[in-house]
């Protein structure tokens, strides 16, 4: 009798080890850029018996230079510390805001890796900076296995030393985390043969960005751009399309919120354009209030235009405005159309009449109107949340470390 209830008892399962990632970057030195890194923090293991597959519990690192040099926006920018869940590693760098160039100090690294005794390090900067080269350097000594992100989809001219770094990092990177899929097809240029996940570097947090506290305007049809104001960015051409809607008897505002060093050049446009008048200059918009001035548009436009060295890595704006069921109209310039993810809503670069044609269609009808406002709020749900995106990488991890064994 004895001997037949322990054959029922059910049998040991091996217990799960604690998945500790440190993560490199300087771009989580603000907080709210750290919500994908709180929600890895915040996963839940599986409750099956472990297996090869089963989802471990993850610690997190955060080894950031503090304070950071932020040159484009003229800051310097202090370490933020908001989640509890986080373990974080201020570090001291030299040539501090040359995002390429830069370098850890080594003891601060070498002692963020001793105190946090990590089994995955996740570098994200680009595979030919010497901060990445750095750490490759480190993984390959402590035999820890490094996963890298990057942005960069335009094969650029570098250095023979540049790209002897990029082939040292693309040797021991087992994962390469691309942020667009032009930069997946660079890498397989640059002849990487290892994994390749295709995904932004953050997602975006739907309780902030909140599709049920959008009002939309019950006066003029505002038509919003959010972001840098450099010609890169092809507002000239949303001025343009605005010109020809004001012929075609349309009401409408576009609203411009953000700053940049050709704003003189974009009131001139204006005013050639003849639509200076229906033009709102908001001025930079800090991060936490960009959801209450999206709120009052009822369309933004992401209107890129590709340049010699750049063309759009993501457009983040689009997911901002996506998961608060704003409709967005972006052009082809590099990643944008992907991530809009309907034809119908992306113009040719340039091509001011397509985009006024979009935008008529926005004015003209409601229900078409309302379909991709919910595209959008559906494509943010199952490919972009903070949530999402950590799911993703638990599950590129776990197959990394499978395949050490």
């Amino acid at each position: 009798m004895i001997a037949t209830q322990e054959l029922k008892q059910p049998l040991p399962t091996k217990a799960k080890p604690n998945l500790r990632v440190l993560f490199i970057s300087h771009t989580y030195v603000v907080g709210i850029n750290q919500g994908k890194l709180d929600a890895i923090a915040k996963a839940k293991p599986t409750t099956e018996p472990a297996t090869e597959s089963a989802t471990k519990a993850v610690t997190v690192g955060l080894l950031v230079p503090s304070p950071w040099k932020a040159k484009g926006w003229k800051q310097i920018f202090n370490l933020e510390k908001p989640h509890q869940q986080i373990q974080y590693f201020p570090a001291k760098v030299i040539l501090n805001g040359r995002t390429g160039a830069y370098l850890y100090s080594p003891w601060d690294l070498l002692r963020a890796i001793h105190q946090f005794k990590p089994n995955l390090l996740q570098v994200e900067e680009e595979v030919f900076s010497l901060s990445t080269f750095q750490v490759a350097i480190l993984s390959r000594l402590l035999k820890i296995p490094m996963v890298v992100f990057g942005w960069e989809n335009q094969d650029r001219k570098l250095a023979f030393l540049r790209r002897w770094i990029r082939r040292f990092v693309l040797d021991t990177a087992p994962l390469m985390i691309a942020g667009n899929q032009d930069g997946e097809q660079l890498l397989r240029q640059w002849g990487y043969t290892g994994t390749i996940e295709v995904m932004p570097q953050m997602g975006v947090d739907m309780s902030l960005f909140d599709a049920t506290a959008r009002q939309r305007s019950t006066h003029e049809f505002l038509i919003g751009y959010m972001g840098r104001l450099v010609n890169d960015k092809g507002i000239d051409v949303l001025f343009k399309a605005a010109r020809q809607l004001r012929k075609r008897g349309h009401q409408f505002r576009v609203v411009l919120c953000g700053s940049g060093q050709d704003e003189a050049m974009l009131r001139q446009v204006a005013e050639q354009e003849g639509v200076a008048d229906l033009i709102t200059w908001k001025g930079k918009v800090p991060h936490a209030d960009v959801p209450l001035e999206m709120n009052q548009f009822d369309v933004l436009v992401l209107p890129s235009r590709t340049m010699p060295t750049w063309k759009e890595q993501f457009g983040h704006v689009l997911i901002e405005a996506m998961s608060m069921g704003l409709p967005v109209i972006g052009s082809t310039s590099g990643e944008i159309p992907n991530v809009i993810g309907r034809d119908d809503l992306v113009f040719p670069e340039e091509d001011d009449n397509t985009l006024a044609n979009i935008l008529e269609r926005m004015i003209q009808e409601p229900d078409w109107y309302e379909a991709v406002s919910q595209h959008g709020i559906d494509r943010v749900q199952n490919h972009y949340t903070h949530k999402r995106i950590a799911e993703r990488l638990l599950e590129r991890w776990t197959e990394v470390l499978n395949h050490r064994k």
